[in-house]
């Protein structure tokens, strides 16, 4: 008889954990993604601002599970889900599984704005950072060149809409560079006098945070010269800037942070979601009537008892649901019932604003400055994936703490819809 054959969509934080924790597993793993790469997420802005190259928070995914000889990798668009025939539909052809777990995360939402991602890229994968590093350093050189002064302000004029960890990672990280890191870099404009502009619709920064880290974000940010405005929603996004109502700001570059939506992948399953897109799961994280397929990560809706909300859609959580998996497919692979709910373990949220300066909520205590901010490293440094990958990220860390530079401020990539004009 033959194992069992798992099949696992998506090599994120969820779906290769379940893969590596199925190595001593009596089944058969496939993992299909549609890129070859795994990407340390939390890290995606340092490539978009110029402090790390993309290769410093990725990983071959078939190097990752080169030692695991019970699994192997497909590199593939999954376009549905059968889970009457057991099939999953890729760009070409069929794969049929025994198990399922359906790990394809999150994507951008921009609320029905259709136009709005041609002028306000957000940041979900390398080709995201790398657009937005691209506009954002020729941002400066364009501005180098202007001599007509409204134009050259509009261009050095940045706008991130949306105040979750990602937004605030973001403006923090710009400022830095054109206060600290490039002033001498130009003869005719002074970039420490470009503008960032951090927009959020909710009445405070890090909404998920805890309210005293919150008030401590936003003074920070305004000590590091980010402009916040709170409680506003932008209404329109064009080519030249945004409207907020009658209010127009010109601004070169827009970076959206501001919404995510599940994948789409997990409509084809025909089973109730939440209003982003979301799977919900049963308590073992299977979907209603099909026990032996499981959603997990950011395309899950789950709920976490203790807290009476949902798991956030962070690190932590896709990765404890992709442990948890793994043990219940294994058990069932050994012919024993296996349908414990999946207990979710907040082990605290972090995000850091900029140089020496951090907020961390742990355990129900709230952190802040320099000891959040080595708290801050030291995690992200121990999640990345392959000690070159950490060994690299440490040293320019050091390097920029030092010197106050960023080596990765290439512009490469040709242009995608507006270029910063």
């Amino acid at each position: 008889m033959s194992q069992p054959h798992v099949v696992i969509v998506g090599g994120g934080f969820g779906g290769l954990t379940a893969a590596r924790c199925l190595r001593r597993a009596p089944v058969r793993v496939t993992l299909v993604d549609r890129e070859n790469h795994h990407l340390f997420q939390p890290l995606l802005y340092q490539v978009a601002t110029a402090m790390l190259s993309p290769a410093d928070i990725a990983s071959p995914i078939r190097h990752v599970l080169r030692r695991q000889r019970n699994a192997r990798v497909i590199l593939a668009e999954v376009t549905g889900v059968d889970p009457s025939r057991r099939v999953v539909a890729l760009d070409e052809g069929e794969l049929e599984y025994d198990f399922l777990v359906l790990a394809t995360g999150a994507t951008h939402s921009y609320f029905g704005h259709a136009d709005w991602p041609t002028h306000a890229p957000g940041l979900k994968t390398i080709d995201d950072a790398l657009e937005i590093r691209r506009r954002f350093m020729l941002a400066f050189e364009r501005a180098e060149r202007q001599e007509d002064g409204a134009a050259r302000r509009a261009m050095l004029t940045f706008v991130v809409v949306g105040a979750g960890p990602t937004g605030v990672e973001l403006a923090g990280a710009m400022i830095e560079i054109a206060r600290r890191v490039i002033p001498r870099d130009f003869r005719v404009i002074d970039t420490s006098s470009a503008r960032v502009i951090l927009f959020e619709a909710q009445d405070r920064v890090l909404p998920a945070f805890p309210a005293a880290i919150s008030v401590r974000a936003l003074r920070d940010l305004k000590r590091m010269g980010v402009e916040v405005r709170l409680g506003e929603t932008v209404t329109r996004i064009d080519d030249r800037g945004v409207s907020i109502g009658p209010e127009r700001i010109g601004a070169g570059n827009v970076i959206w942070a501001a919404g995510v939506q599940a994948s789409p992948t997990g409509a084809s399953l025909g089973v109730p979601m939440d209003d982003n897109g979301r799977v919900r799961v049963e308590p073992d994280l299977s979907i209603p009537g099909y026990g032996e397929v499981f959603v997990i990560g950011d395309l899950a809706h789950v709920l976490d008892e203790r807290s009476g909300g949902t798991v956030p859609g962070m690190a932590p959580g896709a990765i404890q649901m992709g442990r948890h998996v793994a043990r219940t497919i294994a058990s069932r692979a050994k012919d024993r019932t296996d349908t414990r709910a999946f207990r979710f373990v907040d082990k605290g949220m972090l995000a850091t604003i900029g140089r020496g300066r951090a907020v961390a909520a742990i355990s129900g205590r709230c952190i802040g400055g320099w000891p959040a901010w080595v708290l801050w490293a030291f995690v992200h440094v121990l999640f990345l994936i392959g000690f070159r990958n950490r060994l690299a990220v440490m040293a320019q860390w050091a390097w920029a703490y030092v010197t106050y530079q960023r080596g990765a401020r290439l512009i490469t990539g040709g242009p995608k819809g507006r270029e910063g004009t």
